[in-house]
């Protein structure tokens, strides 16, 4: 029997990927904020949350700007070689940009950012693969704190509970999570559901550039800085035009 012509298949979460036209505007945006700050460090995030990195720019945002991307078109954007770079000692700084890592451009003095960077952090729940850095026990009695509608999921995350007379109960003590252990997707689950924060959201500068001082080292890696990026050239077009790779993202404004 024929297929019918409208019988098609119609995806509704399909969007339109980032392409070179986007990627070129974000390696623009980049170059415009290396004219503007005095100020660049890149920054490595410990515990990455969201919510915590939006509040950051907000708070910063009259005098500086905080970009988060994909690493090898933030290279782009600061040059990869000496021969790309906009100003002497940049390409450094691009060398630095591998892992969980971001920019950030600011008019602040570089011993007053990283004063900051050593002193700010901020506590957050943590989630499954952490390490656990003490041992949570509950211990046996009414969860008064909960609604009667929630012991079935408490139940399916492997805590020992019933209702009695309505209020959700644990009847037997239970230990959610260990010191030094790997946490599960439950464990981490019900750390939240009690308040047991565990993670520790940081930023620590890695490496800065002034246009007063130039690139400055901060945290020793080891790198060669006399060599160049490997293929840096070659792969800049390559970069630049695969729309199939990790998508870039930038700041949220």
């Amino acid at each position: 029997m024929p297929r019918s012509k409208r019988d098609k298949k119609v995806s509704l979460t399909k969007t339109d990927r980032k392409g070179l036209a986007w990627k070129q505007r974000f390696v623009d945006d980049i170059r415009f904020c290396v004219g503007k700050y005095p100020n660049i460090f890149v920054f490595q995030v410990q515990n990455m949350r969201n919510s915590i990195l939006k509040d950051l720019r907000q708070e910063w945002k009259n005098n500086s700007r905080i970009i988060f991307g994909k690493n090898r078109v933030m290279q782009i954007g600061l040059g990869r070689t000496k021969s790309e770079e906009m100003e002497a000692g940049l390409h450094k700084l691009a060398k630095r940009l591998n892992g969980q890592v971001g920019l950030l451009f600011t008019e602040k003095s570089k011993e007053e950012v990283l004063e900051w960077a050593e002193n700010y952090w901020a506590v957050e729940y943590a989630r499954s693969g952490f390490i656990a850095t003490e041992t949570v026990t509950l211990p046996a009695g009414p969860l008064e704190d909960f609604a009667h509608s929630m012991e079935p999921h408490l139940r399916s995350l492997g805590m020992p509970t019933k209702l009695e007379k309505g209020i959700v109960t644990i009847y037997s003590d239970y230990t959610v999570c260990e010191e030094g252990k790997v946490l599960t997707p439950e464990q981490a689950r019900i750390l939240k559901l009690v308040g047991k924060p565990m993670a520790k959201f940081r930023m620590t500068m890695r490496c800065s550039w002034t246009k007063s001082d130039g690139f400055q080292l901060h945290v020793e890696d080891g790198i060669n800085d006399e060599t160049q990026v490997d293929s840096a050239v070659e792969e800049d077009a390559e970069d630049m035009e695969d729309d199939d790779d990790e998508e870039v993202e930038d700041e949220a404004e």
